[in-house]
């Protein structure tokens, strides 16, 4: 077979690299891929056998509704991170990643390490063991991997998922013989995240960088989550999906995160369940007051938002299905309004001076006007504002966000078709 560089130089690898990125972005791909490949080169003294790729995600509906066995919209995005690979035969994983330092899983220690928590080398074993105890052995394989990446960390774009999706994709392709499913790939990944890392993540992100495109999620059984892809090609509404940097920090937010799944348990005992998805929303209501005295206030409302997203979510994916762009813009307008009143995930408790990202978004709806739609990305608190706009508007809005919010602060991204993938 023709060396994996000579075919990236020769355009032989194109065809994927059109589908992938586009026209527009091709010779900017193939330079990346060959910036890659030179890389590894260097730093394993070989040329790499295979190259793989992973994208972002972005949430469009289902705000906080995951953690409650709710329903969620999801899409894959064409930011992604790459790796390149060379199978070692050495039972190590080998990883070195573009502004991080290296390091090495030997795989024949598939035991959660302490030392490991909340790291990238976590993940990498968590994923290997998963693959182990599902019965495909690696031990005695390996790999040098080497992986860049254009998903920021902090983007709500799910930098963390890619990275579980990329491994995942590698390790599924060059030593189990693709024997994992887009979605047990991302349940491994969930694994490794949850087990190893040491953070309680959901299904979401993995699910969507996995599967690419968008995906409507129901995670009434986390264990067997129904996923179904949903159509949608915002070039033909003549719309562009616009994520922006509102400058607010990510750091200390745990508390808030935690406040809000804390309060929604505090909610389901009242009712002696574990997930709101159990708790009939007429029961609920039912038993408003005595839910009010043992929870407050700020439970309830959170509360209310978990049923009427839900019920969003759903028929986000139901407009996309039918073609009505109009009545998906205006539900996604209703997310964000639900987001902000009920589920108060925008503002950080007591944090009355700087309020980033709520005048980041009070700043893309004036910008917009009644066009187009605006709601938080992701977990909220900090960060990103996820908005629709219409192409005619774009250049436009642009330049209006980035002069208070700053140069870079909005960014364009498409929805991928294609989610974890080899490409060489």
């Amino acid at each position: 077979m023709e060396p994996l560089m000579s075919r990236l130089f020769s355009g032989s690898v194109d065809d994927i690299l059109l589908r992938l990125y586009g026209t527009e972005r091709l010779s900017a791909a193939r330079t990346r891929y060959i910036t890659l490949a030179s890389t590894f080169q260097k730093t394993f003294g070989a040329e790499p056998t295979a190259l793989f790729s992973a994208p972002g995600r972005t949430e469009l509906g289902g705000n906080h509704t995951d953690h409650q066995h709710g329903c969620v919209l999801a899409a894959a995005v064409n930011l992604d991170a790459l790796a390149a690979v060379r199978p070692n035969r050495s039972g190590m994983i080998r990883v070195y990643s573009k502004g991080y330092a290296p390091f090495i899983v030997d795989l024949h220690d598939l035991s959660p390490q302490s030392k490991e928590r909340g790291t990238s080398a976590a993940l990498v074993r968590g994923i290997a063991a998963r693959m182990v105890q599902l019965e495909h052995s690696i031990q005695n394989v390996g790999a040098d991997i080497c992986i860049t990446s254009e998903v920021p960390g902090g983007s709500g774009l799910s930098s963390s998922a890619v990275f579980e999706v990329l491994i995942g994709t590698t390790l599924n392709t060059l030593f189990c013989g693709g024997a994992f499913s887009h979605l047990e790939i991302a349940q491994i990944g969930q694994y490794a995240e949850n087990v190893f890392f040491g953070k309680p993540c959901g299904l979401m992100d993995q699910t969507a960088s996995s599967m690419g495109g968008a995906v409507a999620i129901d995670f009434a059984d986390p264990a067997a989550p129904i996923v179904e892809q949903v159509p949608v090609d915002l070039q033909a509404y003549e719309y562009a999906l616009c994520i922006i940097d509102s400058g607010a920090g990510h750091a200390d937010l745990t508390s808030e995160y935690s406040a809000i799944t804390d309060e929604l348990k505090a909610v389901c005992r009242c009712f002696g369940k574990e997930f709101l998805r159990e708790v009939p929303e007429a029961a609920f209501l039912s038993a408003l007051p005595e839910v009010r005295r043992a929870t407050g206030d700020r439970a309830v409302l959170r509360a209310l938002h978990f049923y009427e997203e839900n019920r969003r979510a759903v028929q986000e994916a139901a407009a996309l299905r039918r073609g009505d762009f109009t009545a998906f813009l205006r539900l996604v307008h209703e997310s964000g309004h639900s987001s902000a009143m009920y589920l108060q995930n925008i503002i950080p408790h007591s944090q009355t001076r700087q309020q980033e990202l709520m005048l980041a978004i009070a700043l893309c709806e004036k910008i917009l006007g009644s066009s187009g739609a605006v709601r938080v990305h992701g977990g909220g608190f900090g960060g990103m504002v996820q908005t629709f706009v219409p192409l005619e508007q774009l250049a436009s809005f642009k330049q209006q966000a980035e002069a208070v919010l700053g140069t870079g602060s909005c960014r364009c991204v498409s929805i991928r078709t294609v989610g974890g993938t080899r490409l060489a």
